[in-house]
Order: structure tokens, then C-alpha cells, then sequence
């Protein structure tokens, strides 16, 4: 049995689709943010510390947000991910955008020391999603290379409002991940979902496809897989500003290293998100059936 497990949350995103942070945004007459519920459940299931990853240009407003709240709940850490946060030779001062999921990932390493699980800020997993994965990680040995996801499916995590980002994942006979492929297009078009493929074609895809969406248990030893890509990849990709190092492809690394392996847990979990400004009044409403039906208090933080 290890110590209580970390709880990485990917917060230094910009927003661009929602028109604004929305990893600060209010969904709640109590003001209560996305985040907020996923800190709530994570308590609740028994992590023992929070990191947040965030941009230095907001760091200020997101504290005042979260340090009161969480005083004396749970540990709290600050890591930023900038754009500058590469080597010398690609930094770009006409790129905008973070360097994507993986690159946060690799910002951790160095205060990250236990078993952790890493989500986004804009998302909403669930109860039963922390309480799966943090019994996951607290019975796994921190020095093994087994690694662990909460998978959901694709009809669950779509948005009427445009396109969406998802993890594609195949999955074998005994629940463990083969491969994952960020799939950066995915909408329904005249009711069929599609994806957009290498060719920027849009091909159906199965409704029931298992995505990934972020939500991954991994132990401190994931941070030897990553870092090297990384550089291939600021190679690959000098000239392209909007190119983005995408957590699968580690977890591909991982995979294909032999060394490690993922599970895939098994989980009712209801999703649901904020990718477009749309999408807030839907949530707004499952947020505030849940706190009805006592699922979450009026008052979290009370």
C-alpha cells in the first residue's frame, strides 16, 4: 500500500474555443467552478495532495480562487507550463498556445513523487471515477510501470456545440491498453459521429469507441518515458506554432517499451464538459441536479 496518491489537474490552457479561461469560470450560484467538484471527489476519495498547472499570466486570480477553499482540506502545489519552457534554440515569440497535455506532464516531475492521477480542469468525471482510481493507486507499488486510465465512450463525451478532442483507445480481452491516438477532430455531422483521419478526411467512427479523456493513474516511474520524445517532436515541429505534444503519445511510448502497462478501469462514471461556451447552461444543469438530488452539498467548501 503506498501513500495517498497526487492529484494533477492540466489547468494552462487557454480556452480558445470557450472564449475564455473556463477552468476559472462559475457554474453555481455558490460560485463553485468544474474544478471544484473534481477537487471535492478527489478529497473524498482519499488523495492526499493537489498540483495544478497553470500559466504565471493568471496565477494570481487562480489562487485567490482555490488556496481558501482547500486550506487545511488538502496539499497544494503550483507548477507553470510556458511557452518558454523548452530549449533555447525552439522558442518561438509568435507561438501563443501551451506546448499541449504531454509537455504539462513532463512540468511535474520534479515535485510529483507518488502515485498520481492526472486530469483536466474542464472536465467533469465523477464520484465513482476518483473512487476507482484512487483505490487503483493506492494498491500499486510506486516503483512498477503499471499504469492505469478511466476509459468512457464516445457518445458519452461529445458536444452538441462543434467538434471535440478525444483519445481514441484500443483495448484487448483483459482490459489493458494496446494504443491510444489523439483523434483533435471528432463531431456529428447529419447525426453521424466522425473523426478527422491523417488525411484531414472526416470518417465515421463508432459511437461506442472507448476515448480517454485524460483522466490516467500513473506511478512516478512514467516520468522516464517522455522526455526525449518531447525533443523529437520540438524538432518535427519547429515551424508549426500550433503543433501540440499530446499526453498519448507517452502513453504510446510507454506501451511500446514493453516495459509498461496500462488498465483500463472499468466505470459507470457520467461525463460531462465545457469545450464551447454552449456547453456551460447543460452543465450548469447537471451540476445543479446532482446537488439536488444530494450527490454534492449546496455549500461544498463549508
Amino acid at each position: 500500500m503506498c501513500k495517498k496518491p497526487t492529484l494533477v489537474i492540466l489547468a494552462a490552457g487557454m480556452g480558445s474555443r470557450y472564449g475564455g479561461l473556463k477552468q476559472m469560470d462559475s457554474f453555481t450560484p455558490e460560485g463553485d467552478t468544474i474544478i471544484d467538484f473534481s477537487l471535492y471527489d478527489a478529497i473524498q476519495a482519499g488523495f492526499g495532495k493537489v498540483v495544478f498547472i497553470i500559466r504565471k499570466s493568471f496565477e494570481k486570480e487562480f489562487k485567490e480562487i482555490f488556496n481558501k477553499k482547500l486550506q487545511g482540506k488538502i496539499e497544494v502545489e503550483y507548477i507553470f507550463q510556458e511557452l518558454d519552457n523548452v530549449p533555447e534554440k525552439y522558442k518561438n515569440k509568435e507561438r501563443v498556445k501551451p506546448w499541449g497535455t504531454g509537455h504539462a506532464l513532463l512540468m511535474t516531475k520534479d515535485v510529483v513523487k507518488e502515485n498520481f492521477a492526472i486530469i483536466n480542469a474542464d472536465d467533469f468525471y465523477s464520484k465513482q471515477a476518483f473512487d476507482v482510481i484512487a483505490e487503483q493507486l493506492r494498491n500499486t507499488d510506486k516503483n512498477s510501470y503499471d499504469f492505469s486510465m478511466v476509459a468512457y465512450s464516445l457518445k458519452n463525451t461529445v458536444s452538441e456545440n462543434g467538434y471535440v478532442s478525444r483519445g481514441e483507445c484500443t483495448v484487448d480481452d483483459n482490459n489493458f491498453l494496446t494504443d491510444v491516438t489523439e483523434r483533435t477532430r471528432i463531431e456529428k455531422i447529419d447525426g453521424i459521429l466522425k473523426s478527422e483521419n491523417e488525411k484531414e478526411e472526416m470518417i465515421p467512427i463508432n459511437e461506442n469507441t472507448t476515448v480517454s479523456m485524460n483522466f490516467w493513474g500513473f506511478t512516478p516511474k512514467c516520468f522516464e518515458f517522455g522526455g526525449e520524445l518531447f525533443l523529437e517532436f520540438l524538432e518535427s515541429n519547429k515551424e508549426n506554432l500550433k503543433a501540440e505534444f499530446y499526453l498519448p503519445l507517452i502513453v504510446n511510448k510507454m506501451l511500446q517499451s514493453k516495459k509498461a502497462s496500462v488498465k483500463v478501469l472499468e466505470s459507470d462514471a457520467k461525463w460531462f464538459g465545457v469545450t464551447y461556451s454552449d456547453d456551460k447552461l447543460k452543465a450548469q444543469k447537471e451540476i445543479n441536479k446532482l446537488k439536488i438530488n444530494g450527490v454534492y452539498p449546496t455549500k461544498l467548501w463549508d
